[in-house]
């Protein structure tokens, strides 16, 4: 994983599989590499760590069906746009949940501190503007007493 400077005339890059993120004095570094493996968050959260809470990630999420964790953003707001097809995320804020459906160019917040998962009801894609810094997830399971919708 590495930040990389976007030169004047570099190739179009592919949000689905090439975040970029988003700096202190208006920077934005694709972020070659990316993966949810621990090793790579890890690896990128130290490398935008002195972006504090002002970073943020920008990527596209394709999908269907159910989200497989919970996550938390505890620096900041994330915005979450649907491109196409229709999602649902779910928020849970002390036990209580509320669910926000999103269809092509609607979006909402996900206020920071505020766990939250995403369903596709079919063949969709999100567009997220996420605050980096402090991103928790947790494994979203049946067994899960948090995740009985």
């Amino acid at each position: 994983m590495r930040l990389v400077d976007h030169e004047r005339n570099a190739p179009a890059i592919d949000l689905r599989t090439t975040p970029v993120h988003l700096g202190l004095g208006s920077s934005a570094k694709p972020v070659e590499g990316f993966a949810w493996d621990p090793e790579v968050l890890h690896a990128y959260g130290a490398a935008v760590a002195a972006d504090g809470a002002e970073g943020r990630i920008v990527m596209i999420f394709e999908s269907d069906g159910r989200g497989e964790h919970w996550e938390s953003h505890p620096a900041g707001d994330e915005l979450v746009i649907c491109l196409g097809g229709s999602v649902t995320i779910t928020r849970d804020v002390d036990g209580v949940r509320d669910h926000v459906r999103l269809g092509p160019g609607e979006a909402t917040v996900n206020p920071a501190g505020v766990w939250h998962t995403v369903d596709m009801e079919e063949a969709a894609s999100v567009l997220a503007i996420t605050a980096t810094l402090g991103t928790d997830h947790r494994p979203r399971t049946g067994a899960d007493p948090a995740d009985a919708s």
